[in-house]
């Protein structure tokens, strides 16, 4: 008989096509309305699979996380694995995919038959989805056959698959048709809206912090922005505060956010913030107080980190996450 295979072992096979995440390392992702209600509803559906089962159905398994670039899939799809309390597997379509004929195909069933198990689940999550999924074509030439064959080997292992499966892409409309009926679940991540902004704001600026006026008036200059690019604007500032006065730079306000909108751009198919397209003249800008007060400084009136929280409907179960990094 042979031995049962290590957790160790089948975690290294797993990181091979990608990076394992565990529920604790999960952050708080802050959420629009719709997206925060169609959470919930999920996470409720889950919890009550019993009662499903009673009436001949189960809770959805399988969902596609679409929208533009830095929005937050990967976030939202971690936060998700960790309120089930399961590890996620990321995985990479460059781990995946390879120039050699049948090699493809042969990455995908290795992939979904690591990832079944009923004695140690996971979230299985693959961004990029439409670079495996793109609709299949008439066969005019040798590579569609063989790109063919992926997706339709690509479509039997997401039928046969029994666990949570995810994916995530920027491009909706290029994803097979016969695929894109195979999930249960379709959800379209926006760009974030002025109470979201805030709050994005608020967290990555943390320990310094903007008083209510001045937060709302900065979130406006930054309609349009993902929030992985106010991540960026935030972040960077605090790196100037700290390392421009060792460089001798110009810490006047002004200097500084030229600097840091000449470093930092928004993706091209985004638009452009207006903050980026009038710099120092734009009036949020000019709300901002300078130098930067720290949060703990003011008034207790602004957002609290996070936005709302996520909520349940009575008696469903939550996993209790430890500590962010």
């Amino acid at each position: 008989m042979s031995k049962p295979r290590r957790k160790a072992d089948r975690d290294d096979d797993l990181t091979r096509f990608g990076d394992l995440f565990e529920p604790q390392e999960a952050a708080e992702p802050i959420l629009s309305p719709g997206t925060r209600a169609a959470l919930t509803e999920w996470l409720t559906e889950i919890w009550a699979e019993t009662e499903l089962r009673e009436i001949g159905i189960g809770p959805r398994k399988r969902a596609i996380f679409d929208g533009p670039p830095g929005v937050g899939k990967t976030t939202l799809a971690h936060h998700l694995s960790a309120r089930l309390g399961l590890p996620m597997l990321a995985v990479r379509p460059e781990s995946i995919i390879s120039k050699y004929v049948g090699e493809t195909g042969a990455n995908i069933g290795a992939l979904f038959t690591l990832a079944q198990s009923e004695e140690e689940p996971i979230v299985l999550f693959i961004d990029e989805f439409d670079a495996l999924s793109r609709q299949r074509r008439k066969g005019e030439q040798v590579s569609d056959d063989h790109r063919n064959e992926e997706v339709n080997t690509l479509l039997q292992r997401i039928e046969q698959h029994k666990g949570f499966l995810i994916a995530a892409t920027n491009f909706a409309d290029h994803i097979d048709k016969a695929i894109w009926r195979r999930f249960d679940l379709h959800l379209t991540l926006d760009l974030p809206g002025p109470r979201e902004r805030e709050h994005i704001v608020a967290r990555y600026l943390a320990p310094f912090g903007l008083p209510t006026a001045a937060l709302a008036a900065l979130a406006e200059s930054l309609e349009t922005a993902s929030p992985a690019l106010i991540r960026a604007l935030c972040e960077n500032l605090k790196r100037q505060i700290i390392i421009g006065p060792k460089l001798g730079s110009d810490m006047r306000r002004d200097a500084v956010f030229e600097r840091l909108l000449a470093s930092i751009h928004p993706h091209p198919d985004l638009g452009k913030p207006r903050l980026w397209s009038l710099g120092a003249r734009d009036p949020g800008l000019r709300a901002v107080p300078w130098p930067l007060p720290r949060a703990d400084a003011i008034a207790a009136d602004a957002p609290a980190d996070g936005g709302e929280e996520l909520r349940l409907a009575p008696g469903a179960k939550v996993v209790t996450l430890g500590a962010k990094r």
